[in-house]
This record gives C-alpha cells, structure tokens and sequence, in this order.
C-alpha cells in the first residue's frame, strides 16, 4: 500500500503520453463506458476486463485526478480526431513572414517612393519588414546620411512599429519594422 501512494505522490506522470491498457498501473479507477456514461470506481483489473469484454481500450483521459479517470473508447480512433485537431488548429495560424527591402545611399527618389509603397503593401498583408541598406566604398564617410535615410522612410509610413532599431553590422545597417498593434485593434 506505501508503494502505491509513494507513487501517486512522487511519479511525474507525463501529460503527452496517453496510458492505454495494460499500462495503466494505479488499483482503482473512474470508469467512463464508450457512451460516457459514469459507471463508478472500479478496480483497474476490472475496468480491463470490461474493455475486453465490449471490445475498446481502456484509455486514461485524466491522470492526475484521484483516482484517475479512465474510458472505453476506441484508441485508434480517438489519436486520429485529436491528430486532426491539431492539423486543423495549425492550418489557422498566421505564419508571420520577414520581407526585406534593400536601398541604397544614392537611391532616386522614384525608387524611394516605390520601396516605401512596398512596405506599405508587405506591412497591411500582417508581414514584417527588413529594410537593409550596403555602404560600399567611400559611402562609409556618409553613414549621417545612411541614417537619414532610414528616418526618411519610417517617417513615410504610417503607424509602424519599430522592432528592431537601425543596427550596424560592419558595412551594412539594418532595421526590422512592423504594424502598430494599438492601430490593429482599435
């Protein structure tokens, strides 16, 4: 009996994995039969028994009540509907996607605008953006200039969030943006 609550009391009983049958390993019980009717606490050799009888498995739907609650119910069928469910619950999720636009220091103003347009576009499809600009040669003189531009841009959008600030990795200065999550629901 001291085994059986040392048990109860100190084993992790793993929420991913789903008992069945003869893994079940407590002595008693509540039994739910397949139309999920309450039958009662039953002793497991019997709950067993009558899956046997009425051909289920005895699955364990509750393993951390006391005692824990068990069903008779097809376990084949049973992995395939929550199997489902979580395909169907992914196919919903918004896959966030990072687009990126690159400028350059001597960008025209044509070419500016067109970026700006864009990230207006990529920013209300829910995307994030990655603008990027690569400083080569004597443009490394200028990065006042770099930055301007960047400041220039953000300040053509409209209700944008920066999430990442202007970030400088050696010749190259970065910077992610994305939708205001105040102006998305207001």
């Amino acid at each position: 009996m001291n085994q059986v609550i040392y048990f109860l009391t100190h084993h992790k009983i793993s929420k991913k994995r789903i008992r069945i049958n003869q893994f079940i390993r407590v002595p008693q019980v509540r039994l739910l039969d397949e139309n999920n009717k309450q039958v009662g606490i039953v002793s497991t050799q019997e709950a067993l028994r009558m899956s046997e009888e009425r051909g289920f498995d005895l699955v364990e739907i509750a393993p951390l009540a006391h005692p824990p609650v068990c069903q008779l119910m097809d376990y084949g069928a049973f992995k395939y509907r929550q199997e489902k469910a979580v395909r169907k619950s992914k196919a919903k999720q918004k896959k966030i996607v990072v687009k990126g636009i690159r400028l350059t220091l001597t960008i025209g103003q044509h070419d500016f605008d067109h970026r700006v347009n864009q990230a207006k576009n990529f920013l209300a499809a829910g995307d994030k953006v990655k603008i990027e600009m690569l400083l080569r040669g004597r443009q490394m003189q200028h990065q006042d200039r770099a930055r301007e531009k960047f400041d220039e841009f953000i300040k053509q959008l409209e209700n944008v969030n920066i999430e990442q600030a202007l970030l400088r990795q050696g010749k190259s200065y970065s910077m992610l943006i994305g939708t205001n999550a105040q102006t998305k629901n207001p």
